[in-house]
């Protein structure tokens, strides 16, 4: 069975830094499109950043230029390293991976638990 783990969040300064994790385990043969989105209080989830299995990337205007988004296709891993927080960063933050390919099955949209991140002013 497939399941998405975060890791990295925590309560950081405005202007730190800090790097979260998404793992994959399970027996996996690939794995699509990855992406990391956030959820503020009482806002609505919204996308942070994308990448595909090739290294393409995107990114929401709100991180462009302050949040790099890459992955390591031999470990399943995805990372988020963000640089120059701000209190309106604070959200908990979701891993998403499409069509996951396992020796059972193909599946779209697993989902991590989320980790917390906090950007004191």
């Amino acid at each position: 069975q497939v399941q998405l783990v975060e890791s990295g969040g925590g309560l950081v300064q405005t202007g730190g830094s800090l790097r979260l994790s998404c793992a994959a385990s399970g027996i996996i043969y690939s794995i699509g499109a990855m992406g990391w989105y956030r959820r503020a209080p009482k806002k609505q989830r919204e996308l942070v950043a994308v990448i595909t299995s090739g290294g393409s990337t995107n990114y929401s205007d709100s991180v462009k230029g302050r949040f790099t988004i890459s992955r390591d296709n031999a470990k399943n891993t995805m990372y988020l390293q963000m640089n120059t927080l701000k209190p309106e960063d604070t959200a908990v933050y979701y891993c998403n991976a499409k069509r996951v390919v396992t020796p059972a099955l193909i599946r779209d949209n697993y989902w991590g638990q989320g980790t917390q991140v906090t950007v004191s002013s």
